[in-house]
């Protein structure tokens, strides 16, 4: 599970800086004894400061889950920068995010903190608690009748800031000036109870259980719990005894008390009860800490080292506790690997490693290899070649050609398997530095991470997922990657017609579309370059004869004119240039030229008016036209076994699906027409050949375990 530990410490980013500053803070040394325990629970951990730029944070570093997938959770060490209400403020946060996270909700710690609000809900309770009083300021009177000696402490303060013992009038009013001109609070005044303070620690939530009570040993001084001696500034060192030495029913009274406030503060996972016990053996409960320390020195973590918990233990114990409350009991009782179905052992290894996934995304999407670079095809060439014999696949020398399509397979062989194929390089033109790896909460961002990166990765875990489960090698599956897809596949398509022949089905790794999308028909391409060549004109000069970017232009509007709506065919002029001479009239013109179709005939019918609006008998005037590319369309079978199993296996895994036809063409038009086919298994994209090329983060995973699930049938 990815645990976030969220704490407050030197960060002060916020937008302003007023009201009361924070002063409670969790050491370093505690945060990393935090973070180690969950780690050795087999959590994935991250800390971050509870500032403004969590949201950011945790949408980086917990993506939404999928259905059945084990969220990310906040394991919560915030007090909060600034404010009195501070320790609510990122519960509220999470709680607007839908982020689990350890700990009380909001509403909570506001009560716990307000000591006055506090008692009042003990005493509505019936719960024992020291009479008290409230004085807004120095000169309020005392209006209850409270006997000295007193506590004063502020109303809505942690750790013991300002606790002080009075026994007159005089320090009485001393001490509320401090509070009110330090804290600008009103003070709590109450009686002071003498006799033991003891702390009883509560984990667990249903049921709820109590610690053994710990006894705080003052010796000489102040017989309470100071801010000094918190922060081991007093010159005293206060002993803590666990199981503090009560009697049996005595240690029963007070652990039902603690149960019981923690119960009326509607507390979660954990808190820290603390009481006075008078000379007659009463109990009194002075205030709640809904956020207990957890300072490995803490009066909590020596009552649960008592009954056996060691620290990194008890932070294990608080996750289990805090999955059991969002997520129920059965979230905690995971049922042996060896005992599993072959499909959970599937899905929980591809969920469990999402990140190592998006982390083996980012490595190849920081891989350049645009389709005219030869050396950064190269490097990814060799490096997905090293990652496929590493799986244990093995080069099929029939269905390479060496320079654009590359094969592997299986020990099973893919004779009669499936054939997965997936595009290395990245189209299009582009100028300057490649576009690097980002990430945003539901989308993730770099050049080529949608049209090639994605389906690389889908693929790679899949197959890893497979091979740990020792089952790649008796399944007959095939992987082609070719180089040429911003080439229109030119070099690579013999190829890939040859090697489909040999195999039962062909599962393309195009973008697919938005809600687990994949494309059953794509458009087919004719794409033309056009050449009009003249003799150069001087500006001005009489003639008969029409120039050649005249002619172009006149030739252009009559082949818009070609496009059939109703057909499914568009024509389109992508790149127009001229050369000339000086001031003369342009001499020569080059155009690209594309048509878009699903009629093959009306398209070689489109395809033989293009070539008679070009071919022109003026004098002077020389045309040429050549096919560039030529890719056939997929056309939607009305019987498709391979959609059918993929639309059940997402059904019954609870993942999003559906069919969507496509403008694009790609690979999945060359597959021999009997072979069953599906494209656009990568997750969607937005941008896709932009610089703002993007793909949907949990896509990644779907398509990875659909992908997985699919072969292991197989």
């Amino acid at each position: 599970m990815k645990i976030a530990v969220v704490y407050n410490r030197e960060s002060q980013a916020v937008i302003n800086l007023f009201g009361t500053q924070n002063r409670e803070k969790y050491g370093l040394e505690t945060i990393k004894m935090i973070k180690e325990g969950l780690v050795s629970g087999g959590h994935q951990v991250k800390t971050f400061e509870g500032d403004k730029n969590l949201i950011k944070n945790l949408e980086e570093f917990m993506p939404t889950v999928i259905s059945g997938e084990r969220p990310g959770l906040v394991f919560n060490l915030s007090y909060g920068i600034q404010g009195r209400g501070r320790y609510m403020h990122v519960p509220g946060i999470l709680e607007m995010l839908g982020v689990p996270y350890v700990g009380s909700g909001p509403e909570t710690h506001a009560l716990a903190l307000d000591k006055v609000v506090t008692k009042m809900i003990l005493l509505q309770k019936g719960l024992p608690t020291p009479k008290f009083s409230v004085l807004d300021n120095p000169d309020s009177p005392l209006t209850e009748n409270l006997m000295y000696p007193l506590i004063v402490k502020p109303k809505d303060e942690a750790v013991s800031f300002g606790l002080k013992i009075v026994h007159n009038e005089e320090e009485l009013r001393e001490g509320v000036q401090v509070i009110y001109e330090t804290y600008n609070a009103p003070t709590l005044v109450e009686e002071y109870i003498a006799g033991r303070e003891v702390n009883v620690g509560i984990l667990g939530n249903n049921p709820v259980q109590a610690l053994p009570p710990v006894e705080l040993v003052f010796g000489e001084g102040p017989q309470i719990f100071t801010y000094e001696d918190k922060k081991n500034k007093s010159g005293r060192t206060v002993e803590k005894v666990c199981p503090a030495p009560l009697t049996e029913k005595e240690t029963e009274r007070i652990q039902e008390l603690a149960i019981q406030t923690f119960k009326a503060l509607n507390c979660y996972d954990t808190a820290r009860v603390d009481f006075r016990i008078d000379n007659e053996g009463n109990p009194y409960i002075l205030e709640v800490n809904s956020m207990a320390s957890l300072g490995a020195d803490g009066s909590f973590i020596y009552a649960a080292e008592q009954i056996g918990l060691t620290y990194k233990a008890l932070m294990n114990r608080i996750i289990d506790i805090t999955c059991e409350r969002y997520f129920g009991a059965d979230f905690l009782a995971p049922v042996e690997e060896d005992f599993q179905k072959m499909d959970v052992r599937l899905f929980n290894r591809l969920t469990k490693k999402r990140s190592m996934m998006e982390t083996d995304l980012k490595a190849w999407t920081n891989i350049s290899s645009r389709t005219e670079d030869p050396v950064g095809l190269s490097r990814i060439r060799n490096k997905l070649e090293e990652r496929l014999l590493k799986l244990g696949m093995n080069p099929v020398d029939e269905f390479t050609n060496g320079r654009s399509a590359w094969t592997f397979e299986t020990g099973a062989g893919m004779k009669d398997g499936t054939l997965i194929v997936v595009p290395i390089d990245v189209p299009g033109e582009r100028t300057g530095f490649p576009i690097p790896f980002r990430t945003e909460q539901e989308w993730l961002y770099g050049e080529g991470i949608a049209s090639s990166r994605g389906g690389i990765t889908v693929m790679l875990s899949a197959l890893n997922a497979l091979k740990e489960q020792k089952l790649l090698s008796k399944k007959n599956v095939g992987v082609l990657f070719y180089s040429d897809e911003g080439r229109g596949m030119r070099y690579s398509s013999s190829t890939l017609r040859k090697a489909t022949k040999e195999v039962k089905e062909v599962i393309v790794l195009q973008p697919g579309f938005t809600d687990g999308k994949v494309v059953d028909q794509r458009r087919g391409t004719k794409q033309f370059s056009v050449i009009v060549e003249g003799d150069p004109v001087r500006i001005g000069k009489e003639t008969k004869s029409i120039d050649v970017l005249q002619m172009f232009i006149k030739n252009a509007e009559k082949v818009q004119k070609l496009n059939n709506r109703k057909g499914k065919l568009a024509i389109a002029i992508q790149d127009v240039r001229s050369e000339r001479y000086s001031v003369l009239k342009p001499h020569r013109v080059y155009a690209t030229l594309s048509i878009t179709y699903i009629d093959e005939a009306l398209a070689e019918e489109t395809e033989k008016a293009i070539r008679e609006l070009f071919t022109v008998n003026s004098k002077g005037i020389r045309t040429n036209i050549e096919k560039l590319v030529e890719r056939p369309p997929l056309i939607r079978k009305k019987n498709h076994l391979l959609l059918d199993t993929l639309k059940n296996l997402s059904e019954a895994w609870n993942l999003p699906f559906g069919t969507e036809s496509s403008l694009l063409s790609s690979a999945a038009g060359e597959v021999a027409k009997d072979t069953p086919v599906v494209c656009g298994f990568s997750p969607a994209s937005k941008g896709l050949y932009t610089p703002e090329e993007s793909l949907h983060r949990s896509e990644l995973v779907q398509r990875s375990l659909l992908l997985a699930l699919y072969l292991n049938e197989g």
